[in-house]
């Protein structure tokens, strides 16, 4: 099942991955156009966005490589194809500025999380993101241990 944020959002998945592989810049919230055995199959948990992005396509922000899980209880003729491409619905402005961001400066746009916010309606957590280089991927690594070593440290001194 997915899991239950603080902020009254119900998870359904996660990108853990994508902190490690980019430096986070900026995120935002889109909504996400979903039909009916889609949104059934998210409210169970069984998605992945560990391999997806974002880009612009046909004049739109669409989220690509995204695996939604056909609902079984639906008949088969009610079935959506788990891999589509799914538009993004976001402000033009931000549209226009994310657009710009990455057809300039050469950035990311990689979807973080996929949840249902405090009213039921499914929302796409979306970074702005600059691609991490070998050192610096080695150096957070370094950044990580260290800080696991001393909260470690911290709690056997008391």
């Amino acid at each position: 099942m997915a899991g239950k944020a603080d902020d009254g959002r119900k998870v359904a998945a996660e990108n853990r991955r994508a902190r490690h592989e980019y430096f986070v810049v900026e995120t935002y919230e889109a909504g996400i156009m979903l039909v009916g055995t889609e949104v059934k199959s998210l409210r169970r948990g069984q998605s992945n966005i560990t391999e997806s992005y974002a880009s612009y396509e046909d004049g739109g922000l669409w989220l690509v490589n995204s695996y939604i899980p056909e609902y079984q209880q639906a008949g088969r003729f009610f079935q959506h194809d788990p891999r589509r491409k799914r538009k993004l619905l976001m402000n033009a402005a931000e549209l226009k500025k994310l657009k710009l961001a990455v057809e300039r400066k050469g950035m990311t746009l990689v979807p973080l999380e996929l949840y249902f916010n405090a009213k039921g309606i499914a929302k796409l957590k979306l970074a702005l993101a600059e691609g991490k280089k070998l050192h610096d991927k080695r150096e957070s690594e370094k950044k990580r241990d260290w800080n696991r070593e001393k909260a470690r440290l911290m709690r056997e001194k008391g």
